[in-house]
């Protein structure tokens, strides 16, 4: 029994002695704790400080470790990546990021791309696309924003020759400075020009043997003319004495025509019915034909209906127009009875101007830009190819509704040629 009771006297001893020792180490694991933490918090500190714009996209993490995580709160505006579009570049479902799109998101780095943006133009920023243009002339020196001390409202355009000369000055001074003139020379001719003074501020573009047509697709595109208001395109053997362009445009505006034309002195060469100047009005919308050329009387040529020696057009008709013209039928033949097409209600929006009327002085210049083949002389080739293109269009135009209409299952019958 003694030595039972020296056995527990010795466990009491070391439970004591144990007690004793944590006791005493207590204050030192205490201590220690404290320190780390003041360490840890000085650390933090100094990282927050030393790199205050550390954010995930510029972590180096495995792309595999990012897909789980919670980015929803990431809005760093700096880095110009949305959460949405890095979520996007590291999902591995996602099949159509390629690795390096990946790379480049990881560095900070992101591709423009702006479908609304005018086709080519995709990966600019849209505030940097300038997608129309003007022919206004701007200086070599200078404050751009100096340039222009006035900014013309209309165009109007000649296709000319330089034996016409004398008739396109007389022309021209009937259009005020509220007019860009371009002029397109068919002969090559262009430097004679500037003996008048009007001509050098005109804009010049000078290719051998074609027609105003063909200029007009090339170079009068919508978006290069879309400042101005009005685009007259005319002949060259025109006679303006009674004409005043300011005063025609007051009467377009006036009588709401998208599409129209000076009258036609009827006394003067062969004319249209539509077309030609009665002296008791301002404007006329539709007319009188000989008998069954009208099926319709607000159809061409009783109605929706102007000549293409002298047509003028609204911005916005233009924008059609232009589209409408065929880059392989250079005498536009046939234009003059689709352009109804490209304005609604077409006898209400095409007129002709009888207070301000032309003489059409039916100059065979463009004619004898040809050449004699097999014993013709070189104006009736000319002929030839503008009743060829007259066909020609008119097939094209009825195949193109034709197939528009049976694509959407309508009987084309109904519509075509309408």
């Amino acid at each position: 029994m003694l030595r039972g009771s020296c056995e527990n006297q010795k466990i009491v001893n070391k439970m004591g002695t144990a007690a004793r020792s944590w006791v005493n180490r207590k204050p030192n694991e205490t201590m220690r704790l404290i320190v780390t933490t003041f360490v840890g918090m000085v650390f933090g500190f100094w990282i927050g400080v030393c790199f205050p714009t550390l954010s995930l996209t510029k972590l180096n993490l495995p792309s595999s470790l990012l897909p789980n995580t919670d980015l929803s709160y990431v809005d760093d505006q700096r880095s110009g990546i949305s959460t949405q579009t890095l979520l996007n570049a590291l999902n591995p479902l996602n099949h159509n990021n390629s690795s390096s799109t990946q790379a480049q998101l990881l560095n900070g780095t992101s591709k423009i791309w702006v479908p609304t943006n005018p086709r080519g133009a995709e990966r600019l920023p849209p505030k940097i696309v300038k997608a129309e243009s003007d022919f206004y002339l701007r200086r070599l020196w200078g404050n751009p924003n100096e340039d222009l001390t006035s900014k013309p409202k209309y165009l109007v355009t000649f296709t000319v020759g330089y034996n016409q000369k004398n008739n396109i000055d007389a022309a021209v001074k009937k259009f005020s400075e509220n007019f860009t003139i371009v002029l397109f020379h068919y002969d090559g001719r262009t430097t004679e020009w500037d003996e008048f003074e009007w001509s050098k501020q005109a804009i010049h573009v000078s290719v051998r043997k074609q027609t105003k047509w063909w200029y007009a697709k090339r170079f009068l595109h919508p978006d290069i003319i879309a400042p101005y208001d009005y685009i007259f395109i005319w002949d060259e053997d025109l006679g303006v004495e009674h004409f005043n362009a300011e005063e025609y445009i007051k009467l377009v505006r006036k009588h709401g025509l998208e599409i129209s034309q000076p009258g036609l002195e009827p006394n003067k060469g062969l004319t249209w019915q539509m077309t030609k100047r009665r002296g008791d009005q301002e404007v006329h919308k539709v007319t009188e034909e000989k008998p069954g050329w009208c099926s319709d009387p607000h159809l061409p040529p009783c109605a929706g209906f102007v000549e293409i020696m002298a047509p003028v057009f609204s911005r916005d008709a233009w924008r059609c127009v232009w589209h409408m013209i065929q880059n392989d039928l250079v005498h536009g033949w046939g234009l003059d009875f689709a352009l109804r097409k490209c304005v609604e209600p077409a006898h209400e929006k095409i007129g002709v101007v009888d207070s301000q009327w032309i003489v059409h002085q039916t100059v065979p210049s463009l004619g004898n830009q040809g050449e004699a083949q097999n014993g013709k002389a070189p104006w009736q080739g000319v002929r030839e190819r503008c009743r060829k293109e007259w066909t020609m269009f008119q097939g094209r135009m009825a195949n193109a509704e034709h197939s528009y209409y049976t694509a959407l299952g309508i009987d084309a019958t109904n519509f075509t040629g309408n």
